[in-house]
């Protein structure tokens, strides 16, 4: 999804090969040996992996094409790339975590924990149906959707993207988990982007899943609802 919001950035025209689901192509096994992983780019022949490294090459190739994705300032470009390695940690960690303690055949404490540690990082402390531990305010971490707040607020400079004007390397880095995001707030009835709590950052992921660039390829929530549903369903019967 990444190199192809890049892609239409750009404006260039491309092929997507879809690989079928838990399948690996031959050409992707050619293409990435090391990690036998999509996405992979191929450019003159030549493969390049790695969702983030694409959109680099996409940029710096394409460069008289459009507007930079990344910042032109040295400073502003390492600020970009913090929070994108920042969300690339925290969020898939965190909704691979709800995902996988929806299923209800890994009912332990030890799971019980996992959720805790899972719900707290995304700010949810008390956690009704489900535990009656309270944590005291003064132990509590910073949500992560909270240092993402303040980190639209310092990298937009009161613009409409993280990049300004246009969309910029952090927005594709966050906008790309904003379908899961979605997908795992109806799963486990958490919200995750409260307009009372982020306000900027609500308004950010409405304007980023409109662009023109963004729209056509973001997944649908509710499929991916059914994919993960599926996939537990598939985990807990084996």
């Amino acid at each position: 999804m990444r190199p192809r919001i890049a892609l239409n950035m750009k404006g260039l025209a491309y092929e997507m090969l879809q690989e079928t689901d838990g399948k690996k192509s031959d050409l992707l096994l050619k293409s990435n040996p090391v990690y036998k992983k999509i996405p992979v780019l191929i450019h003159n022949g030549k493969p390049i992996c790695e969702s983030m490294i694409i959109v680099e090459y996409i940029d710096e190739t394409w460069s008289s094409d459009r507007a930079s994705i990344l910042p032109c300032d040295s400073y502003d470009r390492a600020i970009a790339r913090f929070w994108t390695a920042y969300v690339d940690d925290k969020i898939p960690n965190t909704n691979r975590k709800l995902r996988t303690l929806t299923n209800e055949s890994e009912d332990t404490e030890a799971e019980a924990e996992k959720l805790i540690v899972a719900l707290q990082s995304l700010g949810v402390y008390t956690l009704s149906n489900t535990s009656s531990h309270f944590f005291p305010s003064s132990l509590l971490p910073t949500p992560i959707q909270t240092y993402l707040e303040e980190a639209f607020e310092k990298c937009s400079k009161g613009k409409s993207f993280f990049g300004g004007d246009d969309i910029g390397y952090l927005d594709i880095a966050f906008g790309s988990h904003l379908a899961w995001i979605k997908a795992v707030e109806k799963i486990v009835e958490i919200k995750f982007l409260d307009k009372k709590k982020i306000p900027s950052l609500v308004a950010w992921s409405e304007r980023f899943c409109a662009h023109g660039a963004v729209k056509e390829v973001m997944p649908e929530a509710d499929k991916l609802v059914e994919f993960i549903k599926a996939r537990l369903s598939a985990s807990s019967a084996k």
